[in-house]
């Protein structure tokens, strides 16, 4: 009887990972942990190289996330600026551009930043009806809103949403922290791409990978090494996060796409 209820509870797992896409996420951050300082400002640390793999990571997805919070500070278009990377989507199937998706729960997001001021590939936004009726109608010319009730996005709404109606399989988040934690949360992210760079910020309030919270995640989240790699004075990492829900999708997604890490 207990290996049957296993075997069920596997199956539903199973199904339920086929309806959101593979999450992938990528950090870089310094030895003691620290994405930025303190004040949350843009701070240029990492290598070339770093900045290249991103990219890498980037590419590989059919849509790439990132939080409101994120986006405003660092101001990216979300492109793929080589040339070679679009042509290897093309050969994959897919469009030279990834989706590009933004989620804030609030909404009041700048519709003047630089992603906004281009259109080589779409920009959906998910947010609440908290967002200002004006920025509403200045967004919809430029992105597909989708709004819901509730104060806060429902990730798992998200996902199927990206997955059901866009054909997103494998979506690549670049953060920000407080993203992230919510995702692990929710048994949400499949891989995690970590960049260790050589130096050390200190700091209580400079946000760590799962964000300023002093609080310990709802559960212990455990990850398996997949790959590690010497760059310069750099270490990249990639982990699977272990759970039940993301096993088969790793193993998956490792088939279909095998890119060494720099």
């Amino acid at each position: 009887m207990g290996r049957k209820l296993a075997a069920r509870s596997s199956q539903r797992q199973g199904r339920s990972h086929l309806q959101r896409p593979f999450v992938a996420a990528t950090f870089a951050m310094t030895v003691d942990g620290k994405l930025a300082t303190k004040n949350r400002g843009t701070v240029d640390f990492t290598s070339r190289e770093d900045k290249l793999h991103l990219i890498r990571q980037r590419a590989l997805g059919d849509a790439v996330l990132v939080g409101h919070t994120t986006l405003k500070r660092d101001n990216v278009r979300l492109g793929i600026p080589d040339p070679e990377l679009r042509r290897q989507r093309i050969g994959r199937g897919q469009p030279p551009y990834p989706i590009r998706v933004i989620v804030s729960n609030k909404g009041r997001i700048d519709p003047g930043l630089n992603i906004f001021q281009t259109d080589f590939a779409p920009i959906l936004i998910f947010s609440t009806t908290r967002m200002p009726r004006r920025t509403r109608e200045e967004l919809r010319e430029k992105a597909s809103l989708h709004l819901s009730e509730s104060p806060q996005v429902d990730l798992r709404w998200m996902l199927r949403q990206l997955r059901g109606e866009y054909g997103v399989k494998h979506l690549a988040c670049e953060g920000g922290p407080a993203l992230f934690r919510s995702l692990l949360e929710l048994h949400l992210v499949d891989q995690l791409n970590l960049t260790i760079a050589p130096f050390l910020f200190g700091g209580r309030k400079a946000p760590t990978l799962t964000g300023v919270n002093s609080d310990f995640l709802p559960h212990t989240v455990r990850c398996s090494l997949v790959e590690m790699n010497v760059a310069g004075e750099e270490c990249f990492l990639r982990y699977r996060i272990r759970s039940k829900a993301s096993a088969a999708a790793f193993a998956q997604a490792r088939r279909a796409v095998r890119t060494p890490i720099p």
